[in-house]
């Protein structure tokens, strides 16, 4: 498995930009765990938010190929160091994508409406002072402002609004993030959730978490009385679906 993703000893650095770290090599693995998944699924656009080094949107490459599978890479950053990097990082892999220079998604949102199969982001989600959020350089790879959610509540709808009919979604979170709440809300919008790989390390406990569409989901929110009322047996399902999200750092156990 290891040819499958990019090596370390190719990725390239530099003093402003963030490099492979515990999460990126969970968001990695819990890509290689749905690798299976992802080739019966066949993605034409595969996307990238955050590229830092280019660790992630490289090993993605190496694992689903790239010209002879018809897939189209793309990966963004709002740190411009952050894209000379992974532009070095995948040549030195032999692979390609197309990489831009902007946050998040700004001026991409009508060009790819509805049209990325697979997107994977590994975002700032360390709480910290709303301040810090949005720096240049480095910091903004980390900087995530109040509980870590500031920059993720801005990357979901967009996430959204890209997404194909059929896109998953692979999202990095902290306990702190609070990942239930995350997935509550997402249902809200008709996706469906599961945890692909939880990891703990000795500072924080990392979710890696994959969202799709449900058609089942979506005709049940729409079920849902305007008074917000909603019916038991919608709610015995998102009580089963937090209670199976177990976030506490004495848990080091995967879901899959």
């Amino acid at each position: 498995m290891s040819s499958k993703i990019a090596q370390i000893r190719l990725v390239h650095s530099h003093p402003e930009v963030y490099e492979p770290c515990d999460d990126s090599f969970a968001l990695v693995d819990a890509l290689l765990a749905d690798r299976v998944n992802l080739l019966e699924h066949r993605p034409t656009l595969c996307m990238e938010v955050g590229c830092g080094s280019g660790y992630v949107i490289t090993s993605l490459a190496l694992m689903l190929g790239e010209d002879d599978s018809g897939i189209h890479y793309l990966a963004t950053d709002t740190n411009p160091h952050a894209v000379q990097v992974t532009h070095a990082t995948l040549e030195a892999h032999g692979v390609h994508a197309e990489l831009i220079n902007t946050n998040i998604a700004s001026g991409l949102e009508k060009r790819l409406a509805r049209s990325v199969d697979v997107i994977v982001v590994n975002p700032p989600y360390v709480p910290t002072p709303e301040d810090e959020v949005g720096r240049e350089g480095i910091a903004s790879a980390w900087a995530g402002g109040e509980n870590g959610r500031s920059v993720i509540d801005k990357i979901l709808p967009i996430a959204e609004k890209l997404l194909s009919d059929r896109g998953w979604l692979y999202l990095v979170t902290l306990t702190t993030n609070n990942p239930s709440q995350i997935c509550l809300q997402m249902r809200e919008k008709g996706y469906a959730s599961r945890i692909v790989i939880q990891r703990s390390t000795e500072e924080e406990n990392l979710h890696i978490i994959k969202f799709w569409r449900d058609f089942d989901i979506q005709l049940t929110t729409k079920e849902v009385p305007t008074n917000k009322t909603v019916p038991s047996r919608v709610m015995d399902t998102l009580l089963s679906q937090v209670h199976r999200l177990s976030f506490k750092k004495s848990s080091n156990s995967s879901s899959s």
